[in-house]
């Protein structure tokens, strides 16, 4: 497998990828959705929802947590997870950019 060579690229181009990587995945957006659904969560709580076991889920949090897409906090035996707002506003922000350029481009190529 090749390097990413990941040094070439700016930090916001790095930074969106970690995110759009995280994301690329339909039990990450499931577990994104479930969260926004309840505001917060328990790890056994997801598992009781999506139909994957609770290491998977374990996995998947993970992924999630390391792009900083959702925050955890230890309660008792048991992570309460949440969405990292700062993320979501990063990825909006780059989403509303490539909107707000092909809006105002007379984008003529594949039509």
């Amino acid at each position: 497998m090749g390097a990413s060579k990941t040094e070439y690229f700016t930090e916001k181009e790095n930074g969106i990828a970690i995110l759009a990587k995280a994301l690329g995945h339909p039990a990450r957006v499931a577990i994104i959705n479930y969260i926004l659904k309840y505001d917060q969560c328990i790890c056994g709580d997801i598992v009781n929802e999506l139909p994957l076991s609770q290491p998977t889920i374990s996995q998947h949090l993970k992924e999630l947590k390391q792009a900083g897409l959702i925050k955890g906090e230890i309660e008792g035996n048991s992570i309460c997870y949440c969405i990292d707002e700062k993320s979501i506003v990063k990825l909006s922000d780059y989403i509303n950019q490539i909107h707000s350029k092909l809006q105002t481009k007379k984008n003529t190529c594949c039509k």
